[in-house]
This record gives structure tokens, C-alpha cells and sequence, in this order.
């Protein structure tokens, strides 16, 4: 299967993620969890175009330097014999598992990372912005942030010596359950009760995109759910109810966050105060 998916696996990789970003487009028209509250049309074009945006910034990077991507990075650490995974002799499905448990608790302490530094939360409160929540949210991420979690991803590969097919399923595994658990889908909850036991469910994870401080800095996860649980940063749900909680951020409450070039530039603009009430006049300002 390496040998199949070459240092270039994005024709694989896009393939699966529309197919997967069709299925969920469709089950939220046909089971739509929450009403809208702004334009969906803007919304998805802005949402899609970020992502666009990001992906050219990817392909500039990898023009530039050795291919930047963290597929080619395992095929990097295999061919040079690098990583604890290249110089044990487990059987090869044991390293896969390995390396997938690994690289998720990786990108869950990515995720935490990003809500704790200041100037990470500048690039992430862009996905945050987002008044509403859909299978487009899942790839509203800043390009800037994209750029490093990607490079995250190859310091977590590279001394792992995950395998190219490790890496390769990870990002499709990764890349599916975000836009499931961003999906605006109304599962019953005898099934997401059961659902969100191993993997991230749409309630779970929308419970993180509240204002509210305390759910906001919570379920972190995106694909296993056992870290939040692990590290007690588990919010079963949202104290207003699903249909009642208010998502996005506190501050831009509008129509901005649908803007394109608005939403590149929020990093650049003043900061805005964590989720949650404000602080008394005169109390010092300090994230959770």
C-alpha cells in the first residue's frame, strides 16, 4: 500500500474527503440539528475558500522547500530507518494502531495547545468565529494554522517512525470524523450515547463551539473521545440545551465571521477576550 500511495496521496486523500463532505452535506439537509442562524450559502463559500486558501499555502510550501506534507515525512523517517516504529519488530498492524493512537493524542494536544497560547488562539478563534456549526466548520481553519499543525504533525512522525500508510489513514480518518462531529446532524441519542463512547459525536463536539467559557474549554477531541475523558476536559452537554446554546464567539456576533476576507484577517486584529462573561472593571485579564 505505500508503495500505491507514493510521497503524492492527494488524489486519494481528496477523493475520500468529498465523498465523506457530500454524505454529510446531504444527512444535514435531510436531519438538520439546529436552524441556521446566518446565510448558509455565504457561509460555505467562505468556509470552503479558507480551505482553498490553505491548501495553495501547503503546495507553496512544499514548491519551496522538501514536500511539506507529513505522508512524505514517513516515507522520509522508513527510507532513512528514523523513528522507535522503523527499529521494532512488532507486526505491521500493531504499528499502525500504534502510530494512530499516537497521532491523535498528537493533534488533541494540538487542539488544547491551541486554546491555552495566545498567539495560536489568534489563528484558531477563526474556526471559532463561526456562528453556526456544519460540515463546512470542519475545514474553516485558518491557513497559518494549517501550515503548523502540518508541521506539528511531521515533529510527532518523523521520531515515531509512523509508516506512510499509518500517516495516510490517520489524515483520512482524521479529515472524516472532523466533518462528522462538525455536522449539523440531529442523531437520536440512544445512538450518539453509544457512538460518542469511542469516537467524537456531532453533540459532543458542538458543545465545544459554545460561547459559554466553560464548555468552549472543553472536548477537544476530534476523532478518539477517550483523551477529554482521560484529562478530565469532558463536557457531556451544553447547559442551555442544543437548540438553545449560542455558538461562536462572544464578540462577533454578526455577520462578519461569513466575510472571506474578513475571517483571514481576524488574527491581525485586536484580540478578543475569551468566551464567557467578562470579568469585573478593574479584574486582570487572563484565559482559562
Amino acid at each position: 500500500m505505500d508503495n500505491i500511495l507514493g510521497p503524492n496521496d492527494t488524489a486519494i486523500r481528496l477523493g475520500v474527503f468529498a465523498g465523506i463532505f457530500l454524505l454529510m452535506a446531504l444527512i444535514e439537509f435531510a436531519l438538520p440539528k439546529r436552524t441556521l442562524m446566518v446565510s448558509k450559502g455565504r457561509r460555505w463559500l467562505t468556509n470552503v475558500g479558507i480551505s482553498v486558501v490553505a491548501s495553495l499555502l501547503l503546495r507553496l510550501m512544499a514548491a519551496l522547500a522538501v514536500p511539506v506534507t507529513a505522508v512524505a515525512a514517513a516515507f522520509y523517517a522508513q527510507e532513512n530507518n528514523v523513528g522507535l516504529l522503523n527499529n521494532v519488530a512488532w507486526p505491521e498492524w500493531v504499528k499502525i494502531v500504534v502510530a494512530l493512537v499516537v497521532l491523535d493524542l498528537a493533534i488533541w494536544a494540538q487542539h488544547l495547545a491551541s486554546h491555552k497560547i495566545p498567539i495560536l488562539w489568534r489563528l484558531h478563534k477563526v474556526h471559532h468565529a463561526d456562528r453556526d456549526i456544519d460540515v463546512t466548520t470542519a475545514v474553516r481553519f485558518h491557513p497559518v494554522e494549517i501550515a503548523l499543525s502540518m508541521l506539528w504533525k511531521i515533529v510527532v512522525v518523523v521520531p515515531l517512525g509512523a509508516s506512510p500508510l499509518a500517516v495516510f489513514l490517520f489524515e483520512v480518518i482524521l479529515n472524516g470524523c472532523a466533518m462528522f462531529n462538525h455536522a449539523n446532524i440531529d442523531l437520536p441519542r440512544w445512538l450518539d450515547r453509544v457512538i460518542r463512547i469511542f469516537v467524537v459525536t456531532p453533540d459532543m463536539h458542538r458543545v465545544h463551539h459554545s460561547v459559554q467559557r466553560r464548555e468552549h474549554n472543553s472536548n477537544y477531541g476530534f476523532n478518539l473521545s477517550v483523551w477529554d475523558r482521560l484529562f478530565r476536559t469532558y463536557t457531556a452537554q451544553p447547559e442551555g440545551g442544543h437548540q438553545g446554546m449560542t455558538i461562536g464567539l462572544t464578540p462577533y456576533q454578526s455577520e462578519e465571521p461569513t466575510r472571506f476576507g474578513w475571517s483571514l484577517w481576524l488574527p491581525f486584529r485586536n484580540e478578543a477576550p475569551p468566551p464567557g462573561p467578562r470579568p469585573p472593571k478593574g479584574t486582570p485579564s487572563k484565559r482559562d
